[in-house]
């Protein structure tokens, strides 16, 4: 079987509104990783939606699932929890 790389995307949260859930892998606005400060959120796809490659949406940051794991363990995304 080949998997299909998927692709992340960075989004600013006002562009929210804009994001057709049946273009990407979360299913709503309540299925998305949103950065602490809620400024920005996370789309993961395979194919590129029609809203980001007609420009609708510009993303803030393209990456591959590395590249994204190794952004969710900053401190921007991932609360710290002290023991």
């Amino acid at each position: 079987m080949i998997k299909i790389a998927q692709t992340y995307a960075t989004i600013n949260i006002k562009d929210m509104p804009l994001i057709d859930f049946s273009q990407i892998k979360e299913s709503s606005p309540n299925t998305i990783r949103k950065r602490l400060d809620g400024q920005q959120f996370i789309i993961k796809y395979n194919a590129e939606p029609t809203f980001i490659s007609d420009k609708t949406v510009v993303p803030v940051l393209l990456m591959n699932y590395p590249e994204a794991l190794a952004l969710m363990q900053t401190d921007k995304w991932d609360a710290k929890i002290e023991e």
